[in-house]
């Protein structure tokens, strides 16, 4: 199935308003009997806008495009001008449980993954829904280490370029050096030669043993 473009819109204690990407699995419409591990994806800041078409060919979305036996499906919001994930975080969550209610999904299999500011807004995601999120992929991204304990019970697999220019590697490696020394569940991976590109997205989100790792974590009851 193709991606198709949506806007959400609740009113809660807040006005909700998100404009967002979702992909199907292709066989989606076919299997109604099969529940769906669901993935939210968190572009970098200079996806943020209003126009939703900026995020076509971008990205997971459109990895899992390209893949007729991709078994997720996976939204992905546009963050406003101007805004931040960590700013978004309750209209971003607020969609989450909306894709949980209008979709076949299995929860306990929802993945949290994004690049550069995507990559701060999975940390901080991960730290402030960890009910909510079986497991976490930071790529290219950063966090106050701080809060690692918030972090302690959530499977990680962070990603990122030893060389990139925009986001030093210590932004990973100081969240990594931090949960091992409190027994989280973290892997890394670092890449080289790559700096800060989207190129980082493309060799992690081609990684088929990612899928096969994430669809192992499983949320806790």
């Amino acid at each position: 199935m193709s991606v198709e473009n949506y806007a959400f819109h609740k009113g809660t204690h807040q006005n909700v308003s998100v404009k967002y990407q979702l992909f199907l699995p292709y066989d989606y419409k076919s299997k109604t009997d099969n529940d769906y591990p669901l993935i939210l994806f968190l572009h970098g800041v200079k996806k943020r806008g209003e126009d939703i078409r900026m995020l076509d060919g971008y990205g997971l979305t459109w990895i899992a495009e390209s893949k007729q036996d991709f078994p997720f499906i996976v939204v992905t919001p546009q963050c406003p001008s101007n805004s931040n994930w960590a700013l978004e975080y309750h209209s971003i969550i607020a969609l989450v449980n909306e894709i949980i209610t209008n979709y076949r999904i299995d929860s306990d299999r929802i993945y949290v993954t994004g690049f550069s500011m995507g990559g701060n807004g999975t940390w901080d995601f991960a730290s402030r829904s960890s009910e909510i999120f079986s497991a976490a992929v930071p790529i290219s991204g950063w966090f106050d280490s701080e809060k690692t304990m918030l972090l302690k019970d959530v499977p990680i697999w962070a990603f990122h370029c030893e060389d990139d220019d925009i986001v030093p590697v210590s932004g990973t490696k100081d969240m990594v050096k931090a949960l091992i020394s409190i027994a989280g569940n973290v892997k890394f991976t670092y890449y080289s030669g790559l700096k800060h590109d989207h190129r980082v997205m493309h060799e992690t989100f081609n990684n088929a043993e990612l899928y096969t790792w994430l669809l192992n974590q499983k949320r806790k009851i």
